[in-house]
């Protein structure tokens, strides 16, 4: 125990629980070790006493952050409501953090966030589990190297399910594949945005509170332009009960040379299209997988799925914190950047589907001001 990092687990039964895997990844990390969990509800803390077999349990977050000089805070409920608060006072005692997504509700918690991260040096992984995984490493240096010629245009879908499509989609599943857009793309200039609700542009009428503590939130159907660095458009649209089987959720990068997918998981479904009109029924050539070991090469990640994500992000982070001048490679900056980008589509929409200058000047919800 000495050695090892200490982890303290927060989750809210009944209101976002504990996100995908942030308290079960702990019993494969050999540098930390789980001490006590806090979880508001009593039969819930109790499964999850026996699930993570954290010696103690906490009815209030911040009473175990009194008590047990922790290292590091996992902030497991997917509800927005609780992020910050749970954040900040994760970093008011000094701990690092992994979290679920989305980060923040709105950019002025995003940035109380950072900066109380910040005045203590704390570090801070978002769960944004594809980030990590190894074959967008390899699609990254790929695309460097030509294998799609020139980047033209980057295309992201949510899931686009019966109940989230839209706004809700844009929230709770977009932040993946907006985090994914920039990470290939840099930082986005502008966003330009038009949301609709009911087949007519969303008005302040149309705004309701979202499911899982989002906040403000509209629009059964979403399109968003955004400008990249080296003339590069990326897109993001979802629409309720568009979504396609098997899923579209992912990025589509397009380029002069050939078509790359990236599809959402762990490890990443990657493929390759090297043909210049975009379309393997015209050219006759075929797709082509790409892996942690490369283009065409067999796969032998053997840790799939989000937890095999989680594994990566947090150990990234452990080593974050032993290196002072290093972030994590999925940080609390890029999480804002995600939120400025979903923030960045309502403020849009508010002015008229007009284009709006990021990094946002306002750090309020926009449709708390839409009329």
């Amino acid at each position: 125990m000495a050695d090892k990092l200490r982890v303290g687990i927060i989750g809210a039964t009944g209101r976002g629980e504990y996100g995908h895997g942030v308290d079960t990844v702990w019993a494969e990390i050999d540098r930390a070790q789980v001490v006590a969990l806090a979880d508001a509800d009593d039969a819930g803390r109790a499964k999850a006493l026996e699930k993570t077999k954290a010696p103690k349990g906490y009815a209030d977050y911040r009473e175990m952050l009194d008590k047990e000089q922790l290292d590091i805070v996992a902030v497991g409920p997917r509800w927005l409501d609780q992020h910050r608060d749970m954040c900040v006072a994760a970093a008011e005692h000094g701990c690092h953090i992994y979290m679920e997504k989305p980060f923040a509700r709105d950019l002025a918690e995003a940035d109380e966030i950072v900066q109380a991260c910040e005045m203590r040096h704390c570090k801070l992984a978002i769960a944004h589990q594809t980030h990590w995984s190894p074959p967008v490493d390899v699609v990254k240096r790929e695309i460097k190297n030509g294998l799609i010629g020139r980047v033209l245009e980057l295309r992201a879908r949510g899931k686009e399910d019966p109940n989230r499509g839209g706004g809700e989609d844009l929230w709770v599943l977009g932040s993946h594949v907006l985090d994914l857009m920039r990470f290939f793309a840099g930082d986005p200039e502008t966003c330009t945005a038009t949301v609709w609700n009911g087949g007519h542009l969303a008005t302040a009428v149309d705004v309701k509170q979202g499911n899982e503590g989002i906040g403000p939130l509209t629009g059964d159907g979403i399109t968003a332009q955004y400008r990249l660095p080296n003339s590069v458009t990326g897109y993001m649209a979802s629409y309720r009960g568009a979504g396609g089987s098997p899923s579209r959720f992912g990025l589509t990068i397009y380029g002069t040379e050939g078509v790359i997918e990236v599809i959402t998981g762990h490890p990443a479904p990657c493929q390759v299209l090297q043909d210049p009109s975009w379309s393997p029924g015209r050219s006759g050539k075929s797709w082509v997988k790409i892996t942690s070991n490369g283009v065409g090469q067999p796969e032998n990640d053997d840790k799939s799925g989000l937890h095999g994500g989680n594994v990566l992000a947090v150990n990234d982070l452990i080593d974050c914190i032993g290196d002072p001048g290093r972030q994590p490679r999925c940080s609390m900056y890029d999480a804002r950047w995600t939120i400025e980008m979903i923030a960045g589509v309502f403020e849009s929409h508010r002015h008229g589907n007009t284009p709006v200058t990021l990094p946002l000047a306002s750090r309020v919800n926009p449709l708390t001001l839409l009329t």
